[in-house]
C-alpha cells in the first residue's frame, strides 16, 4: 500500500537541485503534510464526538435539554438545545455577571447617615442586601460618638421606587418571597422560637426581638423558625429604623423617637458611610450560594438604579441585565423578567446558558462546590436545572447544563450520567 509520504513525493517530486535547497523544500512540505494529518484528525475527532450517545439522551423529553461541552467550549453532547425552557435560580448566574461586569467586584454597597438643620438624623439606603443587625451595631457605635441626642430618625428609602413586585413572588411569609427595597435589614426575616410561657424570643443574640418585630409575629401568628415578616418596602425600611434606634438608645443618646420617611435634601449633613465590610464578589458568592432571591433582586434593582439613574426600578434593572446580555453575550433572545429566577416568566436556551457559564468561567470559584463540580441549581414546582463546571482539567472544566421542565426527573441521574461520559 502506497505510503501518504510516499504519494506526496509523487505528486510533487523533487528536481535535481543543490543539497541545501533540497532540505528546505523538504522542510516545507513535512510542514505541510503535518498540518493535512493534524487537520484529518482534529476532524475525525469533532466526528467523534459528533457521533457520540450520552446514555441518558433518551430519558431527555420534549420539555427538557442537556448539554456538555469541553473546556474549549465545544458541544459534546446536546438534545434540545435551543429550545427555550425556564431556568430557575441558574439565571442568577446572569444577574451576577451583569452586576460584576458593572460594578466591578471590588464595589462595596453603602449606607449614608445626615444631620439635618432640625437636628433630626436621616438615613439614606442604597440596597445594601447585607445590611443586618451587625452593621447597624456598628453604625450606632461611631453615630454615638458624633451625636449625643436627637430630634426624629428620617429614613430616606427613596433611591429604589416604592413597592416593587417581583414577578413570581407571593403573599407567603417563606424567605425566598421576602420584599425588597432601598433601605433593609436582616434580609427582610427574623427568626424567633416562644418559651414555655409562649414568649417570642429571638434566635439571633445579635438581633434583639424588638415591639415592631414581636407584633408584627403576633398579627400574622407565625409559629417558629425564620420568616419574612414584611410585605412592602416602607415597612422594610421602618424596621431597619426601628433596630437601629434601638442601639442607639442602648447607647445611650437621646432622641425624640418619632421614625418618619423624607429625603435627604441640599442642606442636611453628612456624617458618615457605611460601606460595607463584603465586595461585591463576596456578595455575589453568598447570594449563589444560599440561592437568595431577596439578594438577588436587590441586586438587580441597584444595578438598574446605577445604570439608569435612580429610582432603581423592576423595569430598569431588567433591561440593564437584558441589555448587557444582548451587547456583551450577544443573547439577542433572552427573557428575564426579574433577576433570582422565582419567575416561571423567564427563558432561557441550555446554548444561551453555555455562553453565560464560558463568560462566568473566572468567577466559577463563587459557586457551590461538590467533589469536582462547581454549580448551581434551580427549583420551582415541577422545575428542576442545573448547570456549572466539572473537574479541572489542563485546558480547563467541562460545562454541563441540564434544565428539566417537568415533574418526575431524575437530576442526579443525569448529573451522573454527564460525569461518567466525561470520565471516559
Amino acid at each position: 500500500m502506497t505510503s501518504i509520504f510516499a504519494l506526496a513525493s509523487n505528486l510533487h517530486p523533487f528536481p535535481t537541485i543543490d543539497p541545501a535547497t533540497r532540505i528546505r523544500r523538504k522542510e516545507v512540505w513535512m510542514i505541510w503534510l503535518a498540518a493535512i494529518l493534524s487537520g484529518f484528525f482534529l476532524f475525525q475527532s469533532s466526528i467523534l464526538y459528533a457521533g457520540q450517545d450520552l446514555p441518558c439522551l433518551t430519558d431527555i423529553t420534549s420539555k427538557d435539554a442537556i448539554l456538555v461541552a469541553d473546556p474549549d467550549g465545544r458541544i459534546l453532547y446536546q438534545k434540545n438545545e435551543a429550545k427555550r425552557l425556564i431556568p430557575a435560580s441558574t439565571i442568577k448566574i446572569l444577574t451576577a455577571l451583569a452586576a460584576l461586569n458593572h460594578f466591578g467586584p471590588s464595589y462595596k454597597f453603602r449606607t449614608e447617615f445626615y444631620r439635618d438643620p432640625f437636628q433630626s438624623l436621616k438615613v439614606k439606603g442604597y440596597g445594601d442586601p447585607l445590611l443586618t443587625s451587625e452593621v447597624l451595631q456598628d453604625s450606632a457605635d461611631y453615630l454615638s460618638t458624633k451625636i449625643p441626642r436627637f430630634q426624629d430618625l428620617i429614613l430616606d428609602n427613596t433611591y429604589f421606587f416604592p413597592h416593587i413586585r417581583i414577578p413570581g413572588c407571593g403573599n407567603s411569609t417563606n424567605p425566598y418571597d421576602a420584599p425588597i427595597g432601598a433601605l433593609c435589614a436582616n434580609f427582610n426575616t427574623v427568626i424567633f422560637r416562644r418559651d414555655g410561657k409562649g414568649r417570642i424570643i429571638s434566635l439571633e443574640r445579635q438581633t434583639p426581638m424588638i415591639p415592631f418585630a414581636r407584633d408584627r409575629i403576633r398579627s400574622l401568628r407565625l409559629e417558629r423558625g425564620r420568616h419574612s415578616f414584611l410585605d412592602n418596602s416602607r415597612d422594610a425600611a421602618r424596621y431597619a429604623g426601628e433596630l437601629l434606634l434601638y442601639f442607639l438608645r442602648k447607647r445611650g443618646v437621646k432622641s425624640q423617637g418619632n421614625i418618619l420617611f423624607g429625603p435627604v435634601g441640599p442642606h442636611d449633613t453628612l456624617i458618615y458611610t457605611y460601606e460595607s465590610i463584603f465586595t461585591l464578589e463576596t456578595v455575589v458568592q453568598k447570594m449563589l450560594k444560599s440561592s437568595s432571591n431577596f439578594m438577588a433582586n436587590q441586586i438587580l434593582i441597584a444595578l438598574g438604579a446605577s445604570v439608569y439613574g435612580p429610582p432603581g426600578t423592576l423595569a430598569k434593572g431588567v433591561r440593564a441585565v437584558t441589555d448587557y446580555a444582548k451587547n456583551k453575550l450577544q443573547l439577542q433572545n433572552i427573557k428575564i423578567v426579574e433577576g433570582s429566577g422565582i419567575s416561571r416568566q423567564n427563558s432561557i436556551s441550555a446554548l444561551e446558558m453555555l455562553i453565560i457559564l464560558k463568560q462566568f468561567k473566572p468567577y466559577r470559584y463563587l459557586l457551590k462546590k461538590n467533589d469536582n463540580m462547581l454549580y448551581k441549581t434551580g427549583s420551582l414546582k415541577g422545575i428542576r436545572t442545573k448547570v456549572g463546571y466539572i473537574g479541572e482539567y489542563p485546558r480547563g472544566p467541562y460545562y454541563f447544563v441540564v434544565f428539566f421542565n417537568r415533574r418526575n426527573s431524575d437530576m442526579n441521574a443525569a448529573i451522573n450520567c454527564v460525569k461518567k461520559a466525561i470520565a471516559h
